[in-house]
């Protein structure tokens, strides 16, 4: 049964070494990339919640979920507004071990229970993006009803979920 689960000390480093294919790797950070920028927002007015994706007790993927009260970057870039007071899905990742088997729908409509609980607070939109050329992730992110709403984010298409 595909659940999620919070990451801490007893399963970081399970999750940290989680891999996709080599040709995914240009589309998705590394899990522990991921982490640290998990980590680092923990002061701020961003919120992440990391997790793994597990089948009963295998970890066979990371998902993060991101909150930003307010829609900044540190450099000159003008953020998308679909970030600014909206919940995000900033990764998602399964291990190549355990890809084409539905994990990653079923990981996404968990993503969508937990941000429905409101863990921030109440928001109109679930946002994400992905690079132009990652069709698959474009196609299973249309499944669920994200549309692409004309922003970028750096060089990533931006589509939105109205929650």
């Amino acid at each position: 049964m595909i659940h999620l689960e919070k990451i801490d000390y007893r399963n970081v480093w399970d999750i940290i070494e989680l891999e996709v294919t080599e040709p995914q790797e240009e589309f998705v950070a590394s899990n522990r990339i991921s982490l640290v920028q998990a980590y680092s927002v923990r002061d701020s007015e961003t919120k992440a919640f990391p997790f793994g994706i597990y089948d009963d007790d295998t970890p066979v993927g990371f998902l993060m979920i991101g909150f930003n009260e307010a829609a900044t970057y540190d450099d000159d870039e003008e953020p998308p507004k679909a970030l600014e007071r909206n919940y995000s899905l900033w990764r998602l990742m399964i291990d190549r071990k355990y890809q084409k088997r539905g994990f990653g729908r079923e990981a996404i409509r968990l993503a969508l229970a937990f941000i429905r609980t409101w863990p921030c607070g109440q928001a109109e939109y679930c946002a994400l993006s992905y690079e132009p050329e990652n069709e698959v992730a474009k196609k299973l992110y249309a499944s669920f009803g994200f549309v692409e709403n004309g922003e970028m984010d750096d060089d990533e298409i931006v589509a939105v979920l109205k929650l």
